[in-house]
């Protein structure tokens, strides 16, 4: 498997895990113009690649993501004197940024956050588009863009409310405040709070392999029905996984799990 490079990630993949880090250590792995670009085209990557079944999101060096990379407000200005024209081009910026993170969510295999020290502005948004999100105990996490005099804008305000209490979010992004990894779980935005990034990375990498065992076409399928049943009615939803297992459910990976069940042995699932 010939893994792409990028700039500002690194990708390691072993027992068809993806580990993608963010690789800006020197600079908190803020994110630069580099960096949102690089996102979309690796997890786009990893949705294609058969031999991948599960992603690992972590951040390389002292801090997780110091959010955006405030250079990038110079570049997000456009090239016309013209105040409407200004304010296309912000727009059109601001939804490619979005859909710079969005892949990470449209990406069909599951993608498992492991968050250490600082998580601020957009590296909220970054773990909101995640499947889980799971921390070390000094983690921290702040919708810090209320404090600069702007509206958050690439997800977290979006995504969030769905994740956890509206009230909470609210509180969080009207303040600005920090909050920690023990609250982080208390109110259900992560699963889990490790002692420190080792542990945690190990235990999680752990969890992604679980999931890589399951068949591949199932864990793709329960990916989708409940990223659609988050934005539809239950009747839509329940239609909708109707129609999927009627044309994707595979006999092959039933039978293979039962017969596994049966014999209390772990099934071997096509990629």
């Amino acid at each position: 498997m010939n893994s792409p490079e990028f700039e500002t990630l690194a990708l390691d993949i072993d027992q068809q895990v993806a580990t993608v880090s963010l690789n800006r250590p020197d600079k908190a792995n803020s994110m630069n113009a580099a960096m949102w670009p690089e996102l979309q085209a690796c997890f786009e990557w990893l949705d294609a690649e058969p031999g991948v079944r599960a992603i690992v999101l972590t951040g390389n060096g002292k801090h997780f993501c110091a959010g955006l990379d405030l250079a990038m407000f110079s570049g997000l200005k456009g090239q016309s004197s013209d105040p409407a024209r200004q304010s296309e081009e912000f727009r059109r910026n601001v939804l490619r940024m979005q859909a710079n993170l969005s892949a990470i969510e449209n990406c069909r295999k599951p993608v498992l956050a492991a968050i250490h020290s600082s998580c601020i502005g957009g590296g909220v948004d970054l773990v909101c588009c995640c499947d889980m999100r799971y921390a070390t105990e000094d983690a921290w996490f702040a919708i810090r863009e209320i404090d600069i005099g702007m509206t958050a804008d690439v997800g977290t305000l979006q995504r969030m409310p769905k994740l956890i209490a509206d009230g909470v979010v609210r509180e969080l992004a009207y303040t600005g405040r920090n909050m920690d990894a023990e609250e982080a779980r208390e109110v259900g935005f992560v699963n889990r709070v490790y002692e420190n990034r080792e542990t945690m990375l190990r235990e999680v990498t752990d969890i992604a392999r679980s999931i890589a065992r399951k068949s591949p076409l199932a864990v793709r399928g329960t990916k989708e029905m409940l990223l659609y049943s988050r934005d539809h009615s239950v009747q839509d939803g329940l239609n909708h996984i109707a129609t999927w297992n009627a044309g994707m459910l595979s006999q092959a990976d039933l039978m293979a799990g039962v017969q596994a069940q049966a014999e209390k042995k772990t099934a071997s699932f096509e990629d």
